[in-house]
């Protein structure tokens, strides 16, 4: 690559907003469009009821979540959602965590520091891999990633997942469920947040429940006292109210609106096939450019296993490979803050436990020209930073 910077980009993206989490709202999102009916309302009053159970209904049409399976809006976002599955369900089997990138990390930490339960297996792999998940026993329960938010890898199939398992499965689906397929029949309790695929407000996670995992809940007391906010049990059955619209504690009203104008947009596109399609083609674009890119390669080298969300690239070259650790973790530092300041693009550095990278999210509702635009600022950027 040349030092000659090149002249500055005309063209902005309209909507300059690449974070993976909170992520961009959807297309024609304002404030003045949400529902107000709820708000200042109590959560338990009819309305607020009703907007909890639609909200819950219609992430159903939309996912296309099977009928015997429950969906339950909980506290403390994905996260949140994770670990009240891992509390609830673990420890009445041996298990396996599968991790390849940090949040996958929290889980593995979770049940090594907190849980320990008996028969603890962990499996994990650096960014961009994924580790040999055919490794794992079909007898164990399982905690996974679906898609590597930090890192940019996902499964490439569930094939790994028995059919005839005698264990549970516990997948944290946050940023790939809305933009790729879930495999249902292998999922027992699925999690994702508002904030992720779909552009909403965070605080809230969302569990879907298979019946062997309402089975597991029921027959299983685990050995560890649990926190309020994680019981779902009364008297010994499953609380079935808080997979109607009836939470463990008080949501915000004001996101749940937000989630909901959200749904209604992505069925107004077409719904999961269109949300599926725009990841596509924008994860694309991005690809396409760093194989054209000598200076970047992505972070994940198998395309299979290629996320369509938070797409993760490293640096390469002669000028990169010859700085120092801190001069290269200040690279992808200095791009994100240049375009920043600039008002170009938000939020797409890479995380911080990760190796020095760019993160573009890509997820549904970013539009394709914003990200062809973006781009091109990027090359300005790296050509500015080489040149010193």
């Amino acid at each position: 690559m040349s030092n000659q910077v090149p002249a500055e980009p005309t063209l902005r993206p309209e909507r300059p907003f690449f974070s993976s989490g909170p992520t961009a709202k959807h297309p024609g999102w304002s404030f003045d469009k949400l529902k107000t009916e709820s708000f200042g309302r109590s959560h338990r009053s009819a309305v607020g009821k009703a907007r909890l159970k639609y909200a819950i209904d219609l992430s159903r049409e939309i996912l296309g979540i099977p009928d015997d399976y429950l969906i339950g809006i909980v506290p403390a976002s994905d996260t949140g959602a994770v670990e009240l599955a891992m509390w609830n369900m673990l420890g009445a089997r041996p298990v396996t965590v599968a991790a390849w990138e940090s949040f996958g990390n929290v889980w593995i930490q979770d049940a090594v520091q907190q849980l320990k339960p008996a028969g603890l297996n962990t499996l994990q792999a650096d960014y961009g891999e994924i580790p040999d998940l055919t490794k794992i026993d079909g007898g164990d329960d399982i905690v996974f990633t679906w898609n590597g938010t930090t890192s940019g890898a996902k499964i490439p199939n569930t094939d790994w997942i028995a059919d005839d398992r005698d264990g549970v499965t516990i997948n944290d689906a946050t940023s790939a469920i809305f933009a790729q397929s879930m495999d249902w029949a292998k999922l027992d309790a699925t999690t994702y947040s508002w904030q992720k695929v779909m552009g909403s407000e965070a605080a809230h996670g969302m569990l879907i429940l298979s019946p062997r995992a309402v089975e597991r809940i029921e027959s299983h007391d685990p050995d560890w006292p649990l926190p309020k906010i994680f019981r779902v049990k009364k008297g010994g059955r499953l609380n079935r109210a808080i997979f109607e619209g009836a939470t463990i504690n008080t949501p915000s009203m004001l996101a749940t609106e937000d989630y909901i104008a959200a749904l209604e947009w992505a069925k107004s596109i077409g719904g999961l096939q269109e949300l599926h399609a725009r990841a596509d083609r924008n994860a694309q674009i991005v690809t396409d450019w760093i194989e054209a890119t000598p200076w970047l390669r992505n972070m994940v080298s198998d395309p299979a296993k290629r996320t369509n969300t938070g797409v993760c690239m490293v640096f390469q070259g002669d000028y990169y490979d010859g700085l120092d650790d801190d001069a290269k973790a200040a690279v992808p530092k200095t791009i994100a803050q240049m375009l920043d300041d600039k008002g170009v693009g938000f939020d797409f550095n890479g995380y911080r436990d990760a190796p020095p990278s760019l993160r573009i999210w890509c997820g549904s509702t970013v539009e394709e020209e914003d990200l062809r635009r973006l781009l091109p600022w990027i090359e300005w950027a790296y050509a500015k930073v080489q040149a010193g």
